[in-house]
């Protein structure tokens, strides 16, 4: 593409996030077919760490305190991104807690406050986490960005990131998700300039 008719969005980063930590999960796949189907003009940068996040303790979140290393990997790799992009199962109608504790240890920093998050469910039948994810970020200031808010209705078949990516059942809304967070990602950098 030249840079004469560069999509827009050029340059954007979008941080991914996998609320499950299952080599196989649906949620990583989903995340994983997003960026075979960003366009070239979009940077999507998967966050692998949630595993080493140490539980949250308030004590080492203090004013002065010294995050512990993978703490501080999380606030920059949000601070560094345009836009984040979550796919989380539910467990027990609830969010994973790998995925709160993640969420918990961002409450007292700057980086989600009018983030531009889209959330992807891969189960039409996990309603209760999507909710609760949703009502979580929207209290830590980030900004849903409705068109990103989507159902991908895997439903437990066991499809990997290539056979979403090859499913226009499947990647015509995954496009049109990235594509309006990325749109509200550019507007948001553009009045923040």
């Amino acid at each position: 593409m030249s840079s004469s008719t560069t999509a827009p969005g050029t340059g954007s980063r979008v941080l991914t996030i996998s609320g499950s930590l299952r080599a196989r999960s649906s949620n990583t796949e989903v995340l994983r077919a997003v960026a075979l189907l960003a366009p070239v003009s979009v940077e999507i940068v998967p966050f692998d760490g949630l595993d080493a996040l140490p539980h949250f303790t308030p004590d080492l979140d203090d004013e002065g305190a010294i995050l512990p290393a993978a703490v501080r990997a999380l606030r920059d790799a949000i601070a560094g991104a345009d836009a984040l992009l979550i796919s989380s199962p539910e467990y027990a109608h609830g969010v994973p807690g790998s995925l709160k504790n993640a969420l918990d240890w961002l409450v007292s920093g700057p980086e989600m406050v009018n983030k531009p998050v889209g959330l992807l469910n891969a189960s039409s039948r996990s309603r209760h986490a999507h909710e609760s994810l949703a009502e979580t970020l929207r209290t830590m200031s980030a900004e849903l960005v409705n068109g990103a808010v989507i159902t991908v209705p895997l439903d437990g078949r066991r499809l990997d990131a290539a056979q979403i990516a090859a499913s226009e059942e499947f990647a015509a809304p995954l496009r049109s998700a990235l594509r309006a967070l990325v749109e509200s990602a550019v507007e948001h950098r553009a009045s923040a300039s």
